[in-house]
């Protein structure tokens, strides 16, 4: 019979100890964060893993977003005294249930919003209070990989406790990238994920969006991110250096190459900058290009920007992200025939065309001119030559 605890963890009754955590390396780069205990000791299998990790070429975010995941994982088999080279796809159960029914403490929800509900202006779909589905997958991934990296070594579990399906990994793992992408069972556990549209702001909304930024830098940053499609925090991590003023170009560190890459930006954007450094003062060669404008100095983080961005959807009564301002300049660009797809995917950067392609969908919202024109459009009145009788076409065509 199930336990008490399983029943209560996994039905988000209650919530398991916050014991461990996530800190940076001191005594070396690999990995550059370490995950510890109650007794502040390191985590010796998860330490192994991450090392592996940033010996592979990943971005110290991964690694860090992927030593949070396993935190949460060893958090529960702590809670159920479960030792992790013992645990079981019943354990992965129960932080799975938990995962779907536990509220999510990072997620700020407006009084009576619920999972399924719409932004009226954005027409965006509101988070619900726990964690998102690609959250759920995500953590059922890392936990595997972490797993399948220990079977390698003949440590771990006999059986990887995340439940998996032979038939997909094998059916995966030989397609083309041209082929399409077939259909095929999840796994157990894993979470169905609705694919949606990026959402892209209509110029009315973005009007709003820009008018309600109160500095200079903020309207440059924000114009910058329409106009060049870069991600937030590759476009937080320029300096002075990468701005080419003669081209109108920034140079940023792409997030998949980790190259550094020019993107066009728009002569609107450099011209607040250009203002914005006029009263912040130019910063030295090296120095973070945004900065905070009150106290000290520091650089300006993503979630400081964020910040600013909540503000502002606060007063207009949306739920735009800073992504949004991607999806925005991406939707701009592909519907300008001007501009060729292919060039599109240069300017994004997308690996695949592919990816590109989900920006050149048509979507209701921007047929509002042409839906109203068809609604007002008179009906056409069909007229038959003199001599055919009337009742007789009556006959035929009804009336």
């Amino acid at each position: 019979m199930e336990s008490t605890l399983r029943r209560r963890l996994m039905e988000g009754a209650i919530d398991p100890p916050r014991i461990g955590e996530v800190r940076p390396a001191l005594d070396g780069l690999f990995p550059p964060v370490v995950l510890v205990d109650a007794e502040a000791k390191p985590v010796g299998p998860v330490t192994l893993f991450l090392r592996e990790l940033a010996l592979s070429d990943m971005s110290s975010l991964t690694c860090r977003s992927y030593a949070f995941d396993l935190l949460r994982w060893f958090r529960f088999i702590w809670a159920l005294d479960v030792a992790w080279e013992r645990a079981s796809s019943a354990d992965v159960a129960v932080m799975v249930g938990w995962m779907k029914t536990a509220r999510n403490p990072q997620r700020v929800m407006r009084s009576g919003a619920g999972r399924g509900a719409v932004n009226s202006r954005t027409g965006k779909t509101l988070l619900g209070p726990g964690y998102a589905p690609r959250t759920i997958n995500h953590t059922l991934s890392v936990v595997s990989r972490f797993y399948e990296f220990h079977a390698r070594y003949g440590t771990g579990a006999v059986i990887n406790p995340v439940p998996a399906v032979a038939e997909r990994r094998s059916v995966l793992a030989h397609r083309s990238p041209l082929e399409p992408a077939p259909t095929l069972r999840r796994a157990r556990l894993r979470q169905r994920v609705p694919t949606a549209a990026p959402k892209a702001m209509p110029d009315a909304l973005w009007g709003e969006l820009f008018g309600v930024m109160s500095c200079d830098r903020d309207r440059a940053l924000i114009c910058m991110y329409v106009s060049s499609a870069a991600r937030a925090t590759e476009l937080l991590g320029i300096d002075i250096d990468d701005v080419d003023w003669s081209r109108q170009l920034v140079h940023v560190v792409s997030k998949g190459s980790r190259l550094r890459q020019p993107v066009p930006v728009s002569p609107e954007s450099l011209v607040f900058l250009a203002k914005y450094l006029a009263e912040a003062g130019t910063p030295s060669p090296g120095e973070p290009l945004w900065r905070t404008r009150r106290g000290e100095a520091r650089p300006l983080t993503y979630w400081a920007m964020r910040r600013i961005l909540q503000r502002a959807n606060e007063r207009l009564g949306t739920n735009w992200t800073l992504h949004d301002l991607r999806h925005t300049a991406a939707t701009r660009l592909a519907s300008d025939p001007a501009i060729t797809l292919t060039e599109v995917r240069a300017i994004l950067r997308h690996a695949d065309i592919n990816t590109t392609c989900i920006y050149t969908a048509v979507r209701v919202e921007g047929l509002f001119d042409k839906l109203q024109e068809h609604y007002t459009r008179r009906r056409q009145t069909t007229h038959f030559a003199p001599g055919y009788d009337a009742d007789d076409v009556k006959v035929l065509f009804g009336g």
